[in-house]
């Protein structure tokens, strides 16, 4: 693996934490004061290319030990409650096997609570990353949690993880050795005028953008005329592939309501997007109104107690005039 030093030292020390967790909490004794949170959590946070998933691989290789990808989709239930469980039997499963989890693209299934909860989604949400916290302070083994978005994270899992460890992009000396490794040694052709330092000095991007420029460069020269004998990857191809690795990031990159310019990038969504705001202020205008009405029925509430007891008055204060009038009229005819 062609890694920054730092990221590399960071990736060293949280091998030295697996290798030496033994020692620490049996031979020392600290598992028997410490009976929680005796796992080792990491998070491997970066820009999407950057080794995140080939590191825990390696990771896991160097410990002998299996690697359990997990993806948010192959958790999520369409019934209440099933996803906690699936992430429940997850943990179960890895401990069985010895296993390494990592949990790819972490940040949607970990990612903030909802505050209020006005809907059943947002429970369910807050429900299935409650079970996960709960499960990661239980489970033994080790876990890795791999982002683009650590700020999604809920605040909650900073105790819990162990070792953050930053997966930046590459220097332009990295990014040259990332271009010689994505080629065979002794069978890739290459044309005399590669210059792999000059691609790494021009394009500063990712180990993941390379290799797919690399492959790109591979099927355009393929695709050349001439005899497959005499066919060679030239600079020309390694450039090309990466300008539409580049153009491909500007198109998912690029935004569905506003351009770089501030001006709609799909006119045609306009009114989508008109839409979406006014139904956000409908909702708001709803709860507002929820509120107000759950405050007059209260009011209402009060003023049927107040008429009741106002209407016993009244019994009581005709009863008492009645009597006087009888005792009155009695006095008479005596």
């Amino acid at each position: 693996m062609i890694l920054p030093v730092a990221t590399l030292r960071s990736l060293e020390y949280a091998l030295t934490q697996i290798e030496k967790h033994e020692l620490i909490f049996n031979h020392w004794g600290l598992g028997e004061r410490h009976t929680d949170g005796l796992g080792l959590a990491f998070a491997f946070a970066g820009p999407p290319g950057t080794g995140k998933t080939i590191c825990a691989e390696a990771l896991a290789h160097t410990l002998g030990k299996k690697l359990l990808i997990v993806r948010y989709s192959e958790l999520e239930s369409m019934w209440v409650g099933e996803t906690g469980k699936n992430v429940v039997s997850l943990f179960r499963a890895a401990a069985e096997q010895d296993a390494v989890l990592f949990f790819d693209e972490a940040d949607a299934i970990a990612s903030r609570r909802f505050v209020s909860l006005s809907y059943g989604y947002e429970r369910e949400a807050n429900a299935v990353v409650n079970v996960l916290l709960s499960e990661l302070e239980h489970f033994p083994g080790v876990t890795i949690f791999a982002t683009n978005l650590a700020a999604n994270f809920d605040p909650a899992f900073e105790r819990r993880i162990r070792t953050h460890i930053l997966f930046e992009l590459p220097t332009a000396r990295e990014r040259e050795l990332i271009w010689k490794v994505q080629l065979h040694a002794e069978r890739t052709p290459l044309g005399e005028d590669v210059d792999f330092r000059s691609l790494a000095e021009r394009f500063e991007v990712s180990g993941g953008d390379i290799k797919n420029a690399v492959l790109k460069a591979a099927q355009m020269a393929s695709l050349e005329p001439g005899d497959v004998r005499d066919k060679k990857i030239c600079q020309r191809h390694f450039e090309a592939g990466m300008q539409e690795v580049l153009a491909g990031k500007r198109v998912m990159e690029q935004s569905l309501f506003e351009g770089s310019n501030g001006s709609s990038a799909f006119s045609g969504l306009a009114p989508l997007q008109t839409l979406l705001k006014s139904q956000q202020e409908q909702k708001s205008e709803l709860e507002s109104f929820d509120s107000r009405l759950e405050n007059l029925q209260e009011e209402v509430r009060s003023l049927k107690g107040a008429l009741a007891q106002a209407r016993r008055l009244d019994l009581i204060l005709f009863a008492v005039v009645l009597l006087i009038a009888l005792t009155a009229l009695a006095r008479t005819f005596i």
